[in-house]
């Protein structure tokens, strides 16, 4: 058999072999999007694998969810200074993974970190400056209303409700549970 024809034929397998793994990839990837699945790849909450848990009631305090933020100047603002990344939520935001900290009827206070109903919250100290030196608004202390909730995450650099203030109940998506994570 000629040289040229067996190297036709490994190309062959090769290119097939390669199409084959690139569809189960493809296959593999829309079978978890349905499920559920997503990568977190910020230091928020633990990197990894997550999943999207359905609720079938208002989320709690103390629950981790997500969430898909308001489609608004702050939300805008934040994706041009890349706090957010882009998805498939409305204005092309991704979904956030926060904690629940309040919920309608509690009273946040916001000073230099965040009291709820008079509590302090470990590691909520409000920065005044981003990673590039740039300014950072706070929300402003108030009552949860009705259809909002308030979120957190301990790490020092998340861009959290502490920033922007309660959202939306409707963004909520579902709880966030842990897949396969890790913590540096």
């Amino acid at each position: 058999m000629p040289e040229s024809t067996t190297m036709s034929r490994q190309r062959s397998s090769a290119l097939v072999t390669l199409f084959v793994a690139a569809g189960l990839l493809i296959v593999l990837f829309a079978a978890g999007w349905i499920g559920g699945l997503r990568v977190n790849t910020t230091p928020s909450e633990p990197l990894g694998l997550w999943r999207i848990v359905p609720l079938t009631r208002a989320a709690r305090s103390g629950e981790t969810v997500f969430v898909c933020p308001p489609d608004n100047v702050t939300m805008r603002e934040a994706r041009q200074r890349g706090y957010l990344r882009p998805g498939l939520c409305p204005g092309g935001f991704g979904p956030l993974i926060k904690t629940v900290i309040a919920v309608a009827g509690q009273r946040v206070d916001v000073t230099d970190r965040v009291a709820i109903d008079g509590v302090p919250i470990p590691r909520s100290r409000i920065i005044e400056r981003d990673a590039q030196g740039r300014s950072l608004r706070h929300d402003l202390s108030g009552m949860v209303r009705a259809g909002e909730v308030y979120l957190h995450s301990d790490f020092i650099g998340s861009w959290d409700s502490r920033y922007f203030g309660p959202v939306p109940v409707s963004g909520v998506l579902g709880l966030a549970q842990e897949v396969l994570t890790y913590a540096p």
